[in-house]
């Protein structure tokens, strides 16, 4: 297994494997180097409740993304780089900071270009005594060799299962024809699972295990029977769903008519009766009214409305 850093010396972090030196400041597709950039960081009260909590997640935002999703609401950082570069020891600063606010865990949101930079970060706030769980939030487009070198590092896993078709995650998301994004995301959250388990809740807390996301798109382009289908088969119908009813049609969007507008009730619904129909017990689901809250303003100091509540189970 290679070192930390090597990996940056000829990118192999994620699927894309762009090859280039980010330790010499070469960017690959993700646009990420070889700092650090932080956009935002602070308690968080829009994830799933066991995630939340009563005190909110402290998410960590990373700027840049693997993906290029056309609909992305945080298009300002994953697209645009928006953020602050930050040392290793000015990142154990941020997790303690949210720890002493009193976050129920460590969120790292869109972590991925990151990870030979994070990992260390994170053993070092391990053997400083850091006690909440860390949370790795993740679109799924993960390199399996590179998440192993995160075992015992990473307590709970949010990966968001985005498509079932890889041409649909070409288009709308810019996966990469030679990796393509079903396979690669199968394969990175069979690993997470075989790390972490289902999601353990002690206290109404998310402990350790994984909860896996789904964002429902207009017109079905998402394919969220399939997806659901292979959980079911390959997960199994213990896992812990968090069922998104968020998608806004910003950014890019408007590139194709039917992401032109939002999901309509029937939609979802008929997302919650197929899971409900075949023996998903543990769905978190959103109200399709608190998509706004969701869609950020990184310009802000604080970028998100704080809704009254997380999504429902």
């Amino acid at each position: 297994m290679q070192s930390d850093l090597s990996m940056l010396e000829k990118c192999c972090v994620c699927p894309r494997r762009c090859g280039v030196n980010r330790l010499k400041g070469e960017r690959g597709f993700c646009g990420a180097a070889g700092e650090v950039l932080v956009a935002h960081f602070g308690p968080h009260f829009g994830e799933e409740p066991p995630i939340t909590g009563t005190r909110g997640s402290g998410n960590v935002f990373f700027s840049f993304c693997n993906l290029r999703c056309i609909f992305c609401q945080n298009y300002q950082i994953s697209h645009e780089g928006r953020g602050e570069a930050v040392t290793q020891e000015e990142l154990v600063d941020i997790f303690f900071s949210l720890e002493a606010a009193g976050c129920h865990n460590i969120n790292l949101v869109s972590p991925t270009p990151y990870i030979p930079l994070i990992a260390p970060a994170i053993r070092e706030a391990r053997e400083k005594g850091i006690g909440i769980p860390f949370v790795y939030n993740t679109n799924a487009y993960e390199s399996v060799e590179v998440l192993a070198t995160l075992e015992g590092l990473i307590d709970i896993y949010l990966p968001d299962l985005k498509y079932w078709s890889a041409a649909m995650a070409e288009k709308l998301s810019g996966a990469a024809k030679h990796a393509p994004y079903r396979d690669c995301a199968q394969s990175a959250i069979l690993e997470m699972k075989r790390q972490v388990g289902d999601l353990v809740i002690e206290n109404y807390l998310a402990k350790r295990g994984v909860l896996l996301r789904h964002l429902v798109l207009p017109g079905g382009l998402a394919g969220s029977r399939d997806v659901f289908a292979w959980v079911l088969e390959s997960l199994g119908r213990a896992t812990s769903i968090g069922l998104m009813s968020q998608y806004m049609p910003i950014f890019q969007s408007a590139r194709y008519p039917i992401l032109a507008r939002r999901i309509r009730r029937e939609e979802y619904d008929e997302v919650v009766s197929y899971l409900i129909n075949n023996g998903f017990d543990n769905v978190f689901i959103q109200e399709l009214e608190s998509a706004p809250l969701f869609v950020p303003d990184f310009g802000k100091e604080e970028p998100f409305e704080r809704p009254g509540s997380g999504p429902d189970q």
